[in-house]
């Protein structure tokens, strides 16, 4: 299963990889504003996942900066089990006012950051 899923992950990879989108361009004043903004934002995923690299392909398109968080990695889970209640990616955790919203779901994530930054 492991030989399985390593060979679907790499035809994943190399798909995104030749079929990246080009990022939106804005005024640097414009994506300052937005840096500013994402700056709050975390996209918990799996590097492999399907429903993470659509999410991530959506972060490229909008031009967004937003920091990418291994759920692999134990601390990582921690967080997103901890914070999010669950260990199931992507998630996007937005940070406002100290508080902490957690999204799951892909098709959830892109509608938000497409309706936010589009």
């Amino acid at each position: 299963m492991k030989f399985i899923r390593a060979i679907l992950g790499a035809m994943i990879l190399a798909w995104d990889a030749l079929t990246r989108p080009r990022p939106m361009t804005r005024s640097a004043a414009e994506q300052a504003e937005v840096d500013d903004q994402t700056r709050h934002m975390s996209l918990y995923q799996f590097h492999t996942c399907p429903f993470c690299v659509k999410v991530r392909r959506q972060i490229r398109r909008l031009g967004l900066n937003i920091e990418l968080r291994d759920a692999r990695q134990p601390d990582i889970a921690k967080q997103l089990v901890d914070g999010g209640g669950k260990r199931k990616v992507p998630c996007l955790r937005i940070t406002s006012d100290g508080q902490d919203q957690w999204m799951y779901e892909s098709n959830d994530i892109n509608a938000f950051l497409q309706e936010k930054f589009g």
